[in-house]
């Protein structure tokens, strides 16, 4: 039973990688092989090593360009309401500018009538002279007793004229200040933008940087892994198999066919007709063409018994989860048990032994009409053969 529990935990190891994994031309991988992916896998981990560190410090500065990004926002946020608030100053002065101009004007109109009526009465534009060329509000009141001499009137004209002149200047001065603090206030909305977007396409490369780091390492980690675990899978599988070959070999009192001791695998089959049949279509053309039997191989150019197995229901369409490149014992608890009398082209047969699963040494597919091919033994190569020719028939096939 412990036996029995190791090939399962075999089987569950293997099937997680080995679904994938090209197929080799050799024989079972050497110890010399697993040794140097091994070294191979742990200069891929230093590299890998000194890529975080690199990470790290690329990290720290997306941190460095996210505050400045962050700052450049608030920035360009502040600088947008001192946008608002001066464009909307300047519209005001605009307006009140416009309105006090507008006074001016009728002011200039009603100092016309005044000069008129001066005229009209006697006077000279002389006497308002100096009203005209008053400087500031308190040289026009220290010229303001010439009134007297006009009439209430037109004094009234006069005071409203100087006065408007005063307001006009000043809401002009207050619109080409405000204007200058939009301009100002403009460039500085602009600036800051610029700052945040070259701030925001630095940190995008920057993330772009290390997402292609990270990408790499992880990929080449994954391979190097990857390629020490298959090499020291197929090696044991290759290793079982053989020492259950060898076994079997020096094995005497064999039974042509074992009796049925309740033997169970799979409750369903996984593929239809037309699949078995490229399975073994499959199969016999690797016959045909004579390929050599390897320990360990699946193809292309060299087959084991169960490498054979694999390959032909791989090229059928199967594959990992539902397929795996197990070993001969393995295959018999991975299939539909069928009996021998319901065989069908595709199925696979078993040889053990002792007449158990855990003493199954090789597997084969059924050809049809009593026949099988396989991958026999380095000695015979790979054959089209009759299904007793080999002792220690399983009294089951197994249909994948």
């Amino acid at each position: 039973m412990p036996r029995r529990n190791r090939l399962i935990s075999l089987a569950i190891i293997a099937g997680l990688t080995l679904a994938s994994t090209p197929a080799i031309a050799k024989p079972k991988p050497t110890l010399a092989e697993i040794e140097a992916a091994k070294k191979a896998e742990a200069a891929k981990k230093s590299a890998a090593d000194a890529a975080a560190k690199k990470l790290a410090a690329a990290n720290s500065t997306l941190k460095q360009l996210t505050a400045k990004a962050n700052a450049a926002r608030a920035l360009y946020l502040k600088a947008k309401k001192e946008l608002e608030v001066a464009t909307s100053q300047a519209r005001a002065a605009a307006k009140h500018a416009a309105e006090t101009a507008a006074a001016v004007e009728e002011a200039h109109r009603v100092i016309g009538k005044l000069a008129g009526n001066a005229y009209i009465l006697g006077g000279t534009m002389s006497d308002i002279e100096p009203l005209l060329n008053a400087n500031g509000p308190q040289d026009l009141i220290d010229q303001l007793s010439t009134l007297n001499t006009l009439g209430a009137r037109n004094s009234t004209a006069l005071e409203r004229y100087k006065a408007a002149e005063v307001v006009a200047k000043a809401a002009k001065k207050k619109a080409d200040e405000a204007k200058a603090i939009q301009e100002v206030a403009t460039a500085k909305v602009a600036s800051a933008k610029k700052v945040a977007d070259d701030a925001q396409a630095l940190q995008q490369q920057e993330v772009n940087k290390l997402r292609a780091v990270q990408d790499k390492l992880i990929k080449e980690l994954a391979n190097a892994r990857n390629v020490r675990i298959t090499l020291e899978q197929q090696r044991q599988l290759a290793l079982l198999e053989e020492s259950q070959a060898n076994t079997a070999a020096n094995t005497i009192n064999q039974a042509k066919v074992w009796p049925d001791r309740g033997f169970k695998g799979r409750s369903t089959s996984r593929t239809t007709e037309a699949q078995r049949a490229a399975a073994v279509a499959f199969a016999k053309k690797q016959v045909l063409a004579r390929k050599p039997y390897i320990w360990g191989t699946q193809g292309p150019n060299s087959f084991d018994c169960s490498g054979l197995v694999y390959a032909s229901y791989k090229s059928a369409g199967l594959s990992w989860p539902n397929w795996d490149r197990l070993n001969s014992a393995l295959y018999a608890g991975y299939t539909k048990h069928v009996t021998l009398n319901e065989l069908q082209p595709g199925d696979l047969l078993f040889y053990s032994y002792k007449g158990t699963i855990s003493t199954i040494h090789h597997i084969t597919i059924y050809a049809g009409g009593g026949m099988m091919w396989e991958a026999n033994s380095k000695g015979k190569g790979l054959l089209y053969s009759n299904i007793y020719s080999v002792k220690g028939l399983m009294p089951f096939g197994g249909r994948v």
